[in-house]
């Protein structure tokens, strides 16, 4: 009973330790990541112009000016303060993306949603690795949304409640992604289907988005590994 209690006692420490420890240390990222968000301001990220199937159609010239409309208009949405990313929620912004494609990868990053919230990550310009209010849509954050013929929900509900920050652990390769939502599994090396073009293979490199649906959303701790492909 008594080495029982000394276990308890440990193992509740060091998960003191690690929250104080996390805490003291955002936005710098781990051995072997890069960070995506500097918790200074918005560099190394951009607005977003349409979608990747329609970007490939417009000429250098277009997506230049395209992509100017998109940066003002993500200025005036996406802001940071104290070194949280912060989406105002207002209908009329869109999402914030990653001014550098990436092909395979792991991502670690911290989100946060009021009640009623809806977000998701978007992978190489693809929906979605979802974010949301479990109470509006009876199932935890983590699927794959978007999927219609592979799995699209959540191996369990490990969701920490509303107004309290999460931890996405997101590894892709190839087409099959795995999710870690608060250290439990909730993906597990799932295809992430093309949503554009249904009839192809999810695209070989894209770019990162934090999507919103008119709901005021947090992020901080956004980091990236790349993995070379053999």
């Amino acid at each position: 009973m008594r080495l029982t209690a000394i276990i308890c006692t440990m193992a509740l420490v060091a998960a003191v330790f690690s929250a104080t420890a996390h805490a003291g240390n955002d936005n710098v990222p781990p051995k072997g990541f890069k960070a995506l968000f500097n918790g200074k301001d918005l560099a190394g990220w951009k607005g977003l112009v349409k979608n990747p199937k329609e970007r490939a159609k417009m000429s250098p010239r277009e997506l230049a000016t395209a992509q100017k409309a998109a940066d003002e208009n993500m200025r005036q949405h996406w802001s940071v303060d104290d070194g949280v990313l912060i989406f105002d929620g207002n209908n009329k912004g869109g999402p914030l993306c990653t001014d550098k494609d990436y092909g395979d990868f792991e991502m670690l990053v911290d989100w946060k949603i009021k009640e009623k919230g809806d977000s998701g990550i978007y992978l190489r310009g693809s929906p979605q690795v979802q974010i949301w209010d479990i109470k509006l849509f009876d199932t935890g954050s983590g699927g794959l949304y978007n999927n219609k013929k592979n799995p699209s929900k959540p191996l369990k509900t490990a969701d920490n409640p509303i107004g309290e920050w999460n931890t996405f652990k997101i590894k892709m390769v190839g087409d099959k992604v795995t999710v870690h939502l608060n250290d439990e599994l909730v993906v597990d090396n799932v295809t992430l289907e093309n949503f554009w073009e249904r009839d192809k293979p999810i695209y070989p490199t894209g770019q990162i988005e934090l999507q919103n649906h008119g709901n005021t959303l947090y992020f901080k701790n956004v980091y990236i590994r790349e993995i070379p492909r053999k």
